[in-house]
């Protein structure tokens, strides 16, 4: 047999299966490379870059120049009244937008997968406030909260109940409300067509034999259609969390912060650290607490998922 012949000779099942093997055990990794990449580059190293500056004292008008503190920063802030205030706004902005967000989508949802003369159109009309750029968002109800001329306030004067002089926004008592409302305004188109689906795999034949056996709407709800939508509703309410605490251009451009820290949130706080008081050490700590925070909410959450489900199985 000479070279060539060698060459061209069929390679044993054997020789093959590993080289399929191999190919195949590589492939996941191939495929998720590129994400891997773009998150070491605009991920990672930007984390990793501001956990340094948060043990630093580093300014922003001469941001080569820093100065090693250790763990000053963090202490600042925290013996810092004002930054307990921004925490506790911080949660109460997270946990109305999460609640009033996944709720009303809910509901939305529930009354979509009705079926009735125009289903299509107000499902096209639900996703307008989702479809609009936050910016857009916040100058509209900017507008419509406007003390002269916005219609809020002339509504709210008609039925009396008129906040005076219609400073909504002006206002350290209804400012967040307002900011809150308009939050949940633009969320909850983005749950109820995720619900919305998550509704439509509920199977029929197992809600119309809760029926069949007397039980009413909320029993079927609660026992068929509720453990059906559970989990999607727990992914949404993780992410709404997340979308909530990173939350910036609708407050800063609502309030900015303000009146007199009302609406004042984790970011908003960072970002006046680092651009108004030119501190980049003390908004990295700020930063990396936000981060502290969604670890742990993302923890919390995989637990209860974890719990939830050993439940199931037993």
């Amino acid at each position: 047999m000479t070279v060539l012949e060698k060459t061209r000779a069929p390679q044993s099942p054997a020789g093959r299966g590993r080289r399929s093997a191999l190919g195949s055990s590589w492939t996941p990794y191939l495929f998720l490379a590129p994400a891997a990449l773009f998150i070491a580059l605009f991920q990672a190293v930007p984390l990793a870059q501001e956990v340094y500056l948060s043990f630093t004292r580093t300014s922003l008008l001469n941001p080569s120049r820093s100065t090693w503190v250790g763990l000053d920063n963090y202490a600042r802030i925290f013996a810092d009244d004002g930054f307990h205030r921004t925490l506790l706004i911080t949660l109460i902005y997270v946990v109305a937008c999460v609640v009033g967000s996944v709720g009303a989508g809910l509901l939305v949802a529930l009354l979509l997968n009705r079926g009735f003369r125009g289903r299509g159109v107000v499902r096209a009309l639900v996703t307008v406030p989702w479809a609009a750029p936050g910016i857009a968002v916040a100058l509209i109800a900017t507008w419509m909260l406007n003390p002269q001329y916005g219609i809020v306030n002339r509504f709210l004067d008609a039925i009396g109940l008129g906040v005076p002089g219609g400073a909504i926004l002006d206002s350290p008592t209804y400012a967040l409300p307002a900011i809150l409302v308009t939050t949940v305004w633009q969320l909850f188109p983005l749950t109820s067509v995720v619900l919305l689906s998550a509704l439509q795999a509920v199977p029929k034949d197992l809600t119309e034999a809760a029926i069949m056996d007397g039980a009413g709407r909320w029993w079927t709800f609660r026992a068929v259609t509720w453990q059906v939508i559970k989990p999607t509703v727990g992914l949404l309410a993780l992410l709404m969390t997340i979308w909530s605490i990173r939350r910036f251009e609708l407050i800063w451009l609502m309030t900015k912060g303000g009146p007199v820290g009302a609406t004042e949130t984790l970011v908003i706080d960072l970002y006046a650290q680092a651009f108004d008081s030119k501190q980049l050490g003390t908004a990295a700590a700020i930063g990396m607490v936000g981060v502290v925070i969604s670890l742990i909410v993302i923890a919390g959450s995989r637990f209860v998922a974890r719990g939830a489900a050993k439940e199931e199985l037993r």
